[in-house]
């Protein structure tokens, strides 16, 4: 029952920031504050992210909005590994478990999305649900992973 209630929570967490408008989510002036040096900024100007009909790059943006669309991005990827994590631990040892989490996961990321264009502000992005994917494959990878390998050192 706890491990539902943990999933619950991550998916409670979601559906308030998908439906906070983009200025009640900009961390801008935070970053303004804790990075004013720009650390990483000849790094980052490196980077130039293909992002629905444009390219997302510090040039293009300017470095706080840049560095803000990274922990977005990286806010998806690790949030949406949560859920499918939360997914997998609730569903327990039956099978399919990975494959339930991950299919879960791209689901409520679609869902999420759709719901998110209602939102001011928001659009719907394709791109997030790979993204929110991609997240859910690795998080669930690796604990199928490690599992297997304690299997194998526990059986030998």
């Amino acid at each position: 029952m706890k491990k539902w209630l943990i999933l619950l929570a991550f998916l409670v967490i979601l559906a308030i920031s998908s439906s906070m408008t983009y200025e009640q989510q900009s961390i801008i002036p935070e970053l303004e504050q804790v990075l004013a040096n720009k650390p990483f900024e000849k790094q980052l100007s490196v980077l130039k992210i293909p992002y629905w009909d444009t390219v997302v790059s510090v040039e293009e943006r300017g470095y706080f909005k840049f560095v803000e669309f990274l922990i977005r991005k990286l806010t998806h990827f690790v949030g949406f590994g949560c859920i499918a994590l939360g997914i997998y631990f609730a569903w327990g040892k039956r099978r399919f478990a990975a494959g339930v989490a991950i299919a879960g996961t791209a689901l409520i990321a679609m869902l999420d999305e759709m719901r998110q264009s209602f939102t001011p502000e928001r659009m719907m992005s394709g791109q997030d649900v790979m993204l929110d994917t991609a997240g859910a494959i690795v998080f669930v990878g690796i604990v199928v992973l490690v599992r297997k390998i304690h299997c194998k050192i526990k059986d030998k």
